[in-house]
This record gives structure tokens, C-alpha cells and sequence, in this order.
């Protein structure tokens, strides 16, 4: 298994809202997921990933909803992307939690590492994507592909 960020969009209320499904796996552990967001929201994440990193110290973050039961929110969302070290070497946080009650609770958390131009290269999936001209999009440290998801394969 390798490190993947894989998104199919499903259209839905567009072009102002959009649904994703998440296939992310950091090469040890793997998950799926789905949820709704603003259809900006990738544009938002295009720009900051396409210069990523800015400095050494830098750190993009982009979260939907919360955990906390008292804010009432279906879901919680975070794409959190960081340096790891003063070289510039870098890694992507996704947690997504369904915000259930147990026993239908569902959380996942990972890190992929990678290095910046892998980032700066997903960012110029994120921008393509947010053409919403196509349903697909998957990304690893070494390609790109952008399209249907049955010509991926």
C-alpha cells in the first residue's frame, strides 16, 4: 500500500455545495469517508497548497464542523498540512470524525509524509478540480490523475 489522496465528487447542490468521498491512506493504514462543503472550499485549498511551504515553520489549516457534542455538528473535518523540519520536509494530517454515538462512532487520523513538491503538485489538482468538470481526482508522491473514476484504474 502506498501514500494516496483519492476524491470522488458527487454532484450536489452545485455549483455551491459539493460531496466528497475521501480514500486517503498513508501506505500502513487506509480509510474512506464522505462529507458535504462549500465547493470554494477547494479553491481555498488549492492556493495554500500550491506555495506550500511559505517559510520553515509553515502550517495550512482547513477544518469543517467540530467534535465537541455541545456545537452540534454531523461531522468534523481537518486537512492540516506542515513542515516536519527546518529542510522543509512535510507531511499531511487528514481526521475525520461522524460525530455518532457509540457504538456507530467513526474516527480516522493519519499523517502522509512527503515532500513539498508532492504538496505544491496536489495543490494543482485541488484548482483543477475545483472546475467541477470532473468527478475524480487522485494524488500520490509520484502522480497525478485527474478525470473519471472509471479511467483510473
Amino acid at each position: 500500500m502506498s501514500n494516496y489522496v483519492k476524491i470522488e465528487r458527487i454532484p450536489y447542490e452545485e455549483p455551491y455545495h459539493i460531496q466528497l468521498v475521501w480514500n486517503i491512506s498513508n501506505g500502513n493504514t487506509s480509510s474512506c469517508f464522505e462529507f458535504y462543503d462549500n465547493a470554494d472550499s477547494l479553491i481555498k485549498i488549492a492556493e495554500r497548497l500550491e506555495c506550500f511551504p511559505r517559510h520553515s515553520s509553515d502550517v495550512f489549516l482547513y477544518e469543517i464542523g467540530s467534535e465537541k457534542s455541545e456545537d452540534r455538528f454531523a461531522y468534523y473535518f481537518r486537512f492540516r498540512v506542515f513542515t516536519t523540519d527546518s529542510r522543509g520536509s512535510s507531511a499531511i494530517q487528514i481526521r475525520f470524525c461522524n460525530n455518532n454515538e457509540l457504538p456507530h462512532r467513526e474516527i480516522v487520523e493519519l499523517c502522509i509524509q512527503t515532500e513539498p513538491a508532492a504538496i505544491n503538485r496536489l495543490g494543482k489538482l485541488f484548482r483543477e478540480f475545483s472546475k467541477l468538470d470532473t468527478e475524480y481526482m487522485a494524488w500520490s508522491e509520484i502522480e497525478s490523475f485527474i478525470g473519471s473514476k472509471s479511467e483510473y484504474a
